[in-house]
């Protein structure tokens, strides 16, 4: 495995964070902002990326653009469609809004049509077929920057899978769920650091005293950790076969969802008062994140390697 980046995902790479930088929300506000929201709307559909998987695009491409989008807390969809788009492509003709449907279970109203905003179908994978059916109206939900839908009653079936492709769609979906949550802790981290540089107490600022550094910088461990085995798990996705990527996808998961939550909570600490307001951005990032590690969960159990 080559870990690094080609100049083409480079490319991709900051393509995608200039994106998120300059149109993501940039307070708790900017969330309610409808021309912003339509500009970044536009944005996305110009780049043609939640078509990435149909286009030729590798798991780490995918994962490259979920990570950016999860930093900059990118509050269109994406994940969603580009997942739908693994599965049945972009047949010629089709006008429709495709996202993905998860099982939330009977405690949060069975099937959820996931970053199903302006979305009309959903795809849900079985075993061994796709079946699709129309998303209805809107659900309740913590994540501020996603929204989830109903279905309808009535599913078709469109398609089959075989074992060895439902595996694969997968671990795409774990890496790309996986990409976000590391993706909106480092976006927490960097409000963490940028707070602790300009907040000051007894004269100097905050981040100056080990208490706070010694916190930011085991937050920055657990990122560089997220970024390795993310980027093992998106290198799986196509190159090993399927049951290798579910379980290198597995790990990731399992990985960053611990780090990122950890992470989340630790720019709130950082924060101080201001960081258990509603203003403070900080609990944006941790209900994306907690939303995230619940789409696709991965269970201690299912991981066979020690971890704990």
């Amino acid at each position: 495995m080559d870990v690094r980046l080609t100049s083409e995902q480079r490319q991709l790479r900051d393509a995608a964070a200039k994106l998120a930088s300059d149109l993501g929300p940039g307070s708790v506000a900017d969330l309610d902002d409808t021309t912003r929201l339509a500009r970044l709307e536009k944005a996305v559909d110009s780049t043609g990326w939640r078509a990435l998987r149909s286009d030729g695009a590798s798991g780490v491409e995918v994962a490259l653009v979920a990570e950016e989008f999860g930093r900059g807390l990118v509050d269109v969809p994406f994940l969603g469609p580009v997942l739908a788009d693994d599965l049945r492509g972009q047949p010629d003709g089709d006008t429709g809004h495709w996202t993905v449907a998860v099982d939330a279970g009977p405690r949060f109203g069975g099937r959820r049509a996931i970053d199903a905003r302006g979305a009309d179908h959903a795809l849900v994978v079985t075993d061994d077929a796709i079946l699709a059916g129309e998303v209805g109206d809107p659900l309740a939900g913590a994540d501020l920057t996603r929204v989830d839908a109903a279905l309808t009653d009535s599913l078709q079936s469109i398609g089959e899978l075989s074992p060895e492709q439902a595996a694969q769609w997968h671990a795409l979906a774990l890496v790309a769920t996986t990409a976000d949550l590391l993706g909106a802790a480092r976006g927490a981290q960097t409000l963490a650091v940028e707070y602790a540089k300009i907040r000051e107490q007894y004269g100097h600022s905050i981040g100056s005293y080990q208490a706070v550094g010694h916190l930011l910088a085991e937050s920055q461990a657990l990122i560089e950790g997220s970024i390795s085995v993310l980027r093992h798990a998106a290198w799986a996705v196509d190159e090993l076969p399927a049951a290798e990527a579910v379980q290198a996808a597995r790990i990731a998961k399992l990985y960053c969802a611990r780090s990122a939550r950890t992470i989340c909570e630790t720019s709130i600490q950082v924060h101080g008062g201001i960081g258990n307001t509603w203003e403070c951005l900080a609990h944006v990032h941790l209900r994306r994140v907690l939303t995230s590690t619940e789409l696709f969960p991965v269970r201690l159990e299912e991981i066979d390697l020690g971890l704990s």
